[in-house]
């Protein structure tokens, strides 16, 4: 059976559907794709790709960045806790992975220590909103709208970054959720495409009966044939002058010209650099995404991620269990990343951030509360890493704020107004933060 689609076929409704849903999980039709040409397009303003992970569900940053020096972390948590690095009584994958002194890495976060002591990987702790809710959905609203509360504008923050250094040369693929859905901080940008594989990116071409056949007689083609096929009767319907009007021509020639432009990204063949291996998890596999459409040089300059799985209200686990399995998870990926980007990772800015940390204390069920001050971690050749930035307010019964938990002594946004500013380089900083003056922080260079 000859695979060829008809044009009457075509304009039957059927492929003209499939041509326009082409893009899957990336949730936009094709012909807003077309400028795409891999290998030509990198950061418009020569600035930094940012890569943003959440941590949904508000992350433990007490037992991932630990203050191990701080007697008081050792009597609230006298199950959860964490090991002194020097600990002898304590099993080594028990003990914190010493980092100044003071704080330290969890041991499931081993593979991002190198990166610490090269000076690519910083810490923030006692940091958060002005949030006082502690819920998870107001909390996180807050931190992805850029604000101190969940009042203001709707518009997400890297959305506002976005609109606000915008022009009309931006290529296509500027700002990708690795998602199902777009998340708060990309709300209200244009051309921003959420995805879930990259290598979906394909014609889906149905099955379609040839004129005069029916279902008993005809033996549909491979799929693979049967969208080579879609791809031929397009070129030749949009490719020439004919009699296809102008702009569905022009929408036509755009789409073919994306889907080849991805077609030679080749993710589903895309292997990583410098002896890599991501985590085979979904987070794994999203940042090996963000290192294609990176090495393919695509114009990618904001990534968001996430990773669930962080309401540790029981069972959270020490050295063992819920939380280190996360992180374990979280440091693998990171690390592969980084080895994965070499000598790029001094252009790439990643930020790891989470609505809110625990309560200090342990609870009765080896878990822990929502809390308020949490940690944030930021990696890259930009970074001023190799330090842990905090104003440690203590864990003492006079020090803890509300109902137990750590005191915010940096605002998130501090971190973030630098990262726009230095790296992004993005001079329009009320429009991205309003009514919000940051405190300088130093955490990252100029680039």
């Amino acid at each position: 059976m000859a695979t060829q689609i008809t044009r009457r076929q075509i304009l039957s409704g059927a492929a003209l559907a499939a041509a326009a849903g082409a893009a899957g999980g990336f949730g936009r039709s094709l012909s807003a794709l077309a400028s795409i040409t891999v290998g030509t397009h990198t950061a418009r303003t020569g600035s930094d790709t940012l890569v943003v992970l959440f941590l949904r569900g508000g992350a433990d940053g007490l037992n991932i960045l630990v203050p191990h020096a701080d007697d008081d972390y050792h009597r609230l948590r006298p199950t959860l806790g964490l090991a002194r690095p020097n600990d002898a009584r304590t099993v080594l994958n028990a003990r914190t992975i010493d980092l100044d002194g003071f704080y330290g890495l969890h041991p499931s976060l081993a593979p991002l220590y190198p990166l610490y002591k090269q000076g690519q990987l910083a810490a923030i702790h006692a940091i958060g909103s002005g949030d006082q809710t502690r819920s998870h959905f107001e909390a996180m609203a807050t931190m992805e709208r850029g604000l101190a509360h969940d009042t203001g504008a709707a518009s997400g923050w890297l959305a506002r970054h976005l609109t606000s250094t915008a022009t009309e040369t931006d290529p296509p693929l500027r700002a990708v959720a690795v998602s199902e859905t777009v998340p708060d901080a990309l709300r209200g940008a244009s051309n921003v495409t959420a995805l879930t594989n990259l290598a979906d990116f394909r014609l889906n071409a149905p099955n379609i009966l040839p004129t005069g056949a029916d279902n008993a007689e005809f033996h549909a083609p491979a799929s693979a044939d049967r969208a080579n096929a879609l791809t031929d009767t397009l070129k030749g319907m949009y490719g020439g002058s004919g009699s296809t009007p102008d702009s569905l021509r022009a929408a036509g020639a755009e789409t073919l010209s994306a889907i080849d432009a991805v077609h030679r990204l080749d993710p589903a063949n895309y292997r990583a650099g410098n002896g890599a291996v991501y985590p085979d998890t979904e987070l794994g596999k999203g940042f090996r995404q963000v290192a294609c459409m990176i090495k393919g040089e695509v114009g990618l300059e904001v990534a968001c991620l996430d990773l669930g799985g962080w309401d540790t209200h029981v069972a959270q686990g020490r050295d063992t269990g819920w939380q280190p399995l996360r992180l374990a998870e979280l440091g693998g990926a990171l690390a592969a990343f980084a080895a994965d980007m070499g000598g790029k990772i001094g252009r790439i800015t990643t930020v790891v951030m989470t609505e809110f940390g625990r309560r200090a204390y342990e609870n009765s069920g080896y878990g822990t509360d929502h809390g308020r001050g949490g940690c944030m971690f930021l990696m890259g050749g930009g970074v001023l890493g190799g330090k842990v930035y905090a104003e440690w307010p203590g864990l003492g019964p006079t020090q803890l704020d509300g109902p137990g938990d750590l005191r915010v002594t940096t605002d998130y946004r501090d971190i973030l107004a630098e990262i726009v500013t230095k790296r992004l380089k993005n001079p329009h900083l009320t429009e991205v933060f309003p009514e919000y003056t940051p405190r300088p922080r130093n955490v990252v260079q100029t680039v």
